[in-house]
């Protein structure tokens, strides 16, 4: 979910994939994942899956999409979420129990023969399991993409990696990784293209988007750990209960104007957690345990395991490994350098 209404007081400048050629950018795994297991599914919302029955979704969108970026030259590394925090159980007992009423919404859809309504609950119910995970992982390797392992939130880590420099940006369709202290954060990144709106028939060209966080705080005129008070005041998966009657815009005013503290003490609110919850987004557990190493893929291997185990289409599957040879070769021409290593 990430921090709720941010949104709206971020203002990104759009760009294009050939603006990213050559850059790094660390993706939250997870959410990509998410994404593509609610989206890539068949008409009646049933996702893709291999004859045994096991999901295969997830690894189209990663085949696909990581195909697309790097055929523009982009080095994208995937970091996979590690143990979450505590505080975020309730969240994630949320999300279960909002998968759970969109199951049953899902199936009522099905017997009344309404596929558009059957696929937009389908899109709700997107569960990652551990197999899952083990599988993008093994692509990813076979692909000869990095991807980093983090202790606990994914989107912590990308941001972390991207303060050190080690990449440029992070990316994700939430807006956490700028808590978390990303420089730069890169949103649509994993959904560019062509998109059809929720419950219309009117498609839209969705493109990527930065948003700079030393930037968004200076028009905003907060410090980074005033930001992260204004998102705890609008809710984030460590409190997902905003605090009602506050809005993106007049949560910067009160942070400004009061701070926290004595907002919450003047309207007599108890938030549990407080320091916590701060502590996760500034003192967010993270790991200096990674090697970025950017290979060539092992075209042969990555043929038999999605064609011969998981039944990929061997020419479309070939045709996504063109575009690696592509993107490795614009590389080629200015220097070896610039991508592996």
């Amino acid at each position: 979910m990430g921090v709720v209404g941010l949104g709206e007081l971020v203002k990104g400048k759009e760009l294009e994939l050939e603006d990213l050629a050559k850059k790094s950018v660390a993706i939250d795994c997870y959410n990509a994942l998410y994404q593509f297991l609610s989206v890539i599914r068949q008409p009646n919302g049933t996702p893709l899956m291999d004859h045994e029955g096991r999901i295969t979704s997830h690894l189209s969108g990663l085949l696909y999409r990581t195909a697309n970026l790097v055929e523009k030259g982009i080095k994208v590394v995937y970091v996979f979420d590690g143990t979450p925090p505590e505080l975020k159980e309730a969240e994630i007992k949320r999300r279960t129990r909002i998968k759970e009423e969109a199951i049953l919404k899902y199936e009522e859809a099905l017997k009344a023969g309404d596929l558009e309504r059957a696929r937009m609950y389908a899109q709700a119910t997107a569960t990652l399991k551990e197999y899952m995970v083990k599988d993008a992982k093994r692509l990813l390797e076979l692909l000869g993409v990095p991807y980093v392992q983090a202790p606990s939130e994914g989107e912590a880590q990308a941001a972390y990696m991207a303060m050190k420099g080690d990449v440029w940006a992070s990316a994700s369709q939430d807006y956490d990784s700028l808590l978390f202290g990303s420089p730069r954060l890169v949103r649509n990144l994993t959904i560019t293209g062509r998109r059809k709106l929720p419950r219309k028939k009117i498609y839209v060209e969705v493109k990527p988007e930065l948003v700079e966080l030393e930037k968004m705080l200076s028009e905003l005129g907060l410090t980074r750990e005033q930001l992260v008070d204004v998102g705890i005041l609008l809710g984030t998966d460590f409190n997902y209960k905003p605090v009602k009657g506050v809005g993106p815009k007049s949560a910067v005013k009160i942070i400004k104007e009061k701070g926290l503290e004595r907002f919450l003490r003047e309207k007599n609110i108890t938030l549990e957690n407080l320091d916590e919850i701060r502590k996760i987004f500034l003192e967010p557990k993270v790991t200096d345990e990674y090697k970025l190493e950017w290979k060539e893929p092992n075209y042969d291997k990555v043929i038999d395991f999605l064609c011969g185990e998981r039944d990929f289409s061997e020419d479309r599957v070939r045709k996504a490994l063109d575009k690696f040879r592509v993107g490795l070769e614009k590389v080629r021409a200015k220097t070896l350098e610039a991508w592996f290593g």
